[in-house]
């Protein structure tokens, strides 16, 4: 079914949070875009029985669709599945957000309100206004280091680089050659942005809090952290070489 608003939350093992993520977003979107969006979960066949409740679930809602893949194959591989899904069911923005509550469907009329005037809206927890909560001092200096050196060395303003809440244009999409995109994780969150700046288009910043979550697992560890932090300095160098051939 086609939508003009998409919104996108890869699972893996998340059966505890499937439903109410569903629920709380549908219940959102209800109020400021009825009629005009569409849930896609994609589920890279979670043991924990993720997908079979999704199934379940779209029996009973009409604006969710799941996504079945074969396996782990990664955030980034999951997100990129999930645009083209949505590209292809004529989609003008797209969302796309964790399923653990992490980031606050209570948000989204935010994010959904400045693509009124921006190409890409972040949802960023280091500008005036954002916050985190529940995170021990090394995750916050984890992700906070992160995004600074990143910005530093891509060279750009976005202050968030590694947040994953975004709601991202039609145009975006379709200009930074999804089939392309190699970067998983963190860097993937990185690589999309940086491309979307490169590529002119306006890049907005809204203020969130992020919540830790309260259940399931995080998939997040320090050595994806620090493999997706070697991997910034190759996306400048790509840069660079695409701007030398051209």
């Amino acid at each position: 079914m086609s939508a003009r608003i998409w919104l996108v939350i890869p699972t893996y093992n998340e059966a505890d949070n499937v439903s109410p993520i569903v629920q709380a977003v549908a219940e959102r979107m209800e109020e400021i875009a009825p009629g005009e969006y569409r849930i896609l979960v994609v589920d890279d066949n979670s043991p924990d029985g993720t997908g079979r409740l999704a199934d379940e679930l779209a029996q009973q809602m009409d604006v969710l669709e799941v996504m079945h893949r074969p396996g782990k194959g990664g955030l980034g591989r999951a997100y990129i599945a999930g645009f083209e899904y949505a590209l292809a069911h004529d989609a003008e923005l797209v969302v796309e957000m964790d399923a653990d509550f992490s980031h606050d469907p209570a948000h989204l009329p935010a994010l959904i309100r400045a693509a009124e005037h921006a190409d890409m809206v972040l949802g960023s927890r280091y500008v005036a206004g954002g916050a985190v909560r529940n995170w021990g001092i090394v995750r916050k200096l984890i992700s906070r280091g992160g995004s600074t050196y990143a910005r530093m060395v891509l060279g750009v303003g976005v202050r968030d680089l590694t947040g994953g809440f975004k709601c991202i244009r039609r145009s975006v999409l379709e200009t930074i050659e999804l089939s392309s995109l190699r970067a998983d994780g963190y860097v993937f969150q990185i690589e999309v942005t940086y491309r979307a700046i490169r590529s002119g288009f306006r890049v907005q910043e809204v203020p969130i809090l992020f919540v830790d979550r309260a259940v399931g697992t995080s998939k997040m560890s320090g050595k994806i952290a620090l493999e997706a932090m070697l991997l910034v300095p190759q996306l400048r160098r790509d840069r660079t070489r695409q701007l030398t051939r051209s």
